[in-house]
C-alpha cells in the first residue's frame, strides 16, 4: 500500500510518501516495512507569535495551506492509497486551531489529527528507533527537540515505557529569552535555568538516570550534529544513525549558539528557516545531555542522531489494519 504521511510541526511541515507493506526491508515496525517514495520539508513557522498571543497568525496559516496545496499535488501525483495529517505543539496550543483544521480538510481532503503530547512521543520513538539495530538489552532514551515542544520518551523492545511532552523549543525559547544576535549571556542564563526547571518535571515523569543509550531526532539536532561532524554541507546519509561523543556534541552546539545570525546563515548545511531559532535549539539539547551525563554518572557518552522520526511513525500507523 502507498501511504503519504504529512507532520506539521511549529517550525515546519514535512512529507513523506512511502510503500508500506507486511515483512520484507526497510524501517522496521513490528512486521510492517516502508520503503521511500518521496520525502520533503518546508518551513512555514506555523508557531509563529502562538506563545505569545495564543492564537496561529494569519500569515503562518497562509503559508502552510500553500505548502498543503503542493502536498496535496505531490500525492495525487505519486497514486496514494491513504493519507494521514499529524499536527503536534503549535496547533495543540492555538485558540483558534478550527481554523486551521478546516483549512487543511478543505486542501487536502483529510481531516489533521491534533494529537497530544503522550501521542507525539509515541509516534517519535517508533519512527526514530528504527536507527537502531537491536534494542535487546537496551532503554533507550528518544528526544524529539521540536520548535514549541520537546518529548522525552524511553522505551525498549516491547516499545514505550514512558513518555513526557514539555513546553520548551527553539522556536519558542528564541522568542522568550534569546532576543539579542547573537545572544547576551543573561540571555543564555535564563534559558538554561528554564530548561532545568522542565528537567525536573522530566525526571519526576521518566527514569533518565536508567537509560543506555540516547537518539535524538528532529531539525535542531540533525543540524548540530552537521556542525559536530564538520560538514560542508547537509549530508543526510552521513548524519543518520551518526554516533558522536557528548563533547563534540556540546562543542558544536555552544559553536551554535555563540554566532551570529549572519554567520549561522553562511553555514553550508543551515537551512534558511532554521537560521534564527538553532541558537535556542542548540542550547536546549546541550542543557538536556549535559544533565544526562550527570544522571547517568558517565555512562552516557554519546549521541545518535536519526533522520528517521515521527514522520515515519506516522506513516507506519497511516495503514493500521496492517500486522
Amino acid at each position: 500500500m502507498r501511504v503519504a504521511a504529512i507532520d506539521c510541526g511549529t517550525n515546519s511541515i514535512r512529507l513523506l510518501i512511502a510503500d508500506i507493506a507486511a515483512g520484507g526491508s526497510g524501517i522496521d515496525a513490528g512486521s510492517a516495512s516502508l520503503s521511500d517514495v518521496h520525502r520533503e520539508m518546508r518551513v512555514v513557522r506555523l508557531g509563529q507569535g502562538v506563545d505569545a498571543t495564543g492564537m496561529l497568525a494569519p500569515e503562518a496559516l497562509e503559508r502552510t495551506f500553500a505548502a498543503t496545496e503542493d502536498y496535496a499535488a505531490l500525492i495525487r501525483q505519486h497514486g496514494v492509497e491513504c493519507v494521514r495529517f499529524v499536527a503536534t505543539s503549535a496547533t495543540r496550543d492555538a485558540g483558534n486551531r478550527a481554523v486551521f483544521v478546516d483549512g487543511i480538510k478543505a486542501r487536502l481532503g483529510v481531516e489533521p489529527e491534533v494529537v497530544s503530547g503522550a501521542e507525539e512521543a509515541g509516534l517519535s520513538f517508533a519512527g526514530a528507533t528504527s536507527v537502531l539495530p537491536t534494542l535487546a538489552g537496551e532503554l533507550v532514551l528518544v528526544i524529539d527537540l521540536g520548535g514549541g515542544s520537546t518529548e522525552f520518551v524511553v522505551g525498549d523492545s516491547g516499545g514505550v515505557k514512558a513518555a513526557i511532552s514539555t513546553d520548551m523549543g527553539c522556536v519558542r525559547f528564541t522568542e522568550r529569552y534569546l532576543l539579542s544576535d547573537p545572544p547576551t549571556a543573561d540571555e543564555i542564563a535564563a534559558a538554561e535555568a528554564a530548561v532545568e526547571a522542565k528537567l525536573l518535571d522530566v525526571l519526576a515523569a521518566i527514569p533518565l538516570a536508567a537509560v543506555t543509550r540516547v537518539v535524538g531526532v528532529a531539525g535542531t539536532v540533525t543540524t548540530i550534529t552537521a556542525q559536530a561532524l564538520g560538514l560542508a554541507n547537509y549530508d543526510s546519509e552521513a548524519i543518520h544513525a551518526a554516533v558522536v561523543p557528548l563533547q563534540d556534541m556540546d562543542r558544536a552546539a555552544g559553536d551554535l549558539l555563540g554566532m551570529s545570525r549572519a554567520e549561522r546563515a553562511a553555514l553550508g548545511f543551515m537551512h534558511p528557516g532554521r537560521v534564527d531559532v538553532i541558537g535556542a535549539g542548540s542550547l536546549i539539547w546541550r542543557t538536556v545531555l549535559r544533565r544526562l551525563a550527570v544522571l547517568t554518572q558517565g555512562r552516557i557518552e554519546s549521541a545518535t542522531a536519526s533522520e528517521h522520526d515521527i514522520l515515519d511513525g506516522i506513516a507506519l500507523g497511516a495503514a493500521g489494519g496492517l500486522p
